[in-house]
């Protein structure tokens, strides 16, 4: 082994990882387009459409997001009319997020997209299980 070759493009686990969540979010696009959202508004709104309401800072855990990168998402997602933003009753330092009708009405709309891209991904079931449960146990070794 070269005193090189660690440094080589090939050797590098990130850069698959990189280029293939840029490819499929690619996918995303013409679909969330038809919605107006961008991809980290899509996963915001996911969250959304479980939980309901939701701190900032729960969401930006779920979501790995820090809160600089969620207010710009929060803002337009508001400005639309998908969520509402406000302060806790119990403590004003906590910010809530709760989604709106117009936001539930969203996920109908958005209910055929992960069939949709799930269609470029070529990967039997077993496969994307596997992938997943390794792409979450980097996760979680990453962010304790």
């Amino acid at each position: 082994m070269g005193k090189y070759d660690a440094l080589k493009l090939e050797n590098q686990l990130c850069f698959p990882l990189y280029a293939a969540s840029r490819e499929v979010i690619k996918q995303y696009r013409p679909f969330l387009d038809a919605l107006d959202l961008t991809y980290t508004q899509y996963i915001t709104m996911m969250v959304f459409w479980e939980e309901k309401k939701i701190s900032v800072k729960e969401l930006g855990k779920k979501l790995y997001l820090d809160s600089g990168t969620l207010t710009p998402v929060l803002k337009s997602l508001e400005s639309k009319g998908f969520v509402n933003r406000y302060r806790s009753t119990e403590d004003e330092r906590v910010l809530i997020v709760e989604i709106t009708e117009k936001g539930e009405a969203l996920r109908d709309k958005a209910l055929n997209i992960p069939a949709e891209v799930s269609r470029y991904i070529r990967l039997e079931k077993e496969e994307a299980d596997q992938l997943y449960r390794l792409l979450y146990k980097i996760l979680q070794g990453i962010t304790e």
